[in-house]
């Protein structure tokens, strides 16, 4: 159902290269770039977009907001919150099971302020 998220940012040149090397195991790719705006992740699945606003204006993060990542294990997820954190990302909740065998998570911000979660839910 969900095709892409954005993410506003200042630097678009630096958000990509956080993007694209934090979510390298993930096998992601860029798959559109243009001179504001660039989309990450494998052809024909939903992805993950960064972009200069389109008003000029600084980009905010919005109170409630996230966008969650499913890297397909709890290893994953604490393997890529711990890289998105010696990246320079600012942790808002180490990893662990938030419901015990249903929902573990990991919650930073990156550089822009954008809040990320990498979680792994059991089938």
């Amino acid at each position: 159902m969900i095709g892409y998220v954005t993410l506003g940012v200042k630097d678009l040149a630096a958000a990509k290269a956080f993007y694209l090397e934090l979510l390298a195991d993930m096998n992601v790719q860029l798959i559109f770039d243009m001179d504001r705006i660039a989309m990450i992740g494998r052809p024909g699945e939903p992805m993950l977009s960064v972009c200069v606003p389109y008003n000029e204006e600084a980009p905010s993060a919005g109170n409630g907001n996230m966008v969650a990542l499913a890297p397909g294990s709890t290893e994953a997820v604490d393997k890529l919150y711990a890289k998105a954190i010696s990246m320079g990302a600012t942790s808002d909740g180490e990893p662990g099971w938030r419901i015990e065998g249903v929902f573990y998570g990991a919650y930073f911000f990156d550089k822009d302020g954008n809040k990320v979660c990498f979680f792994f839910m059991p089938s």
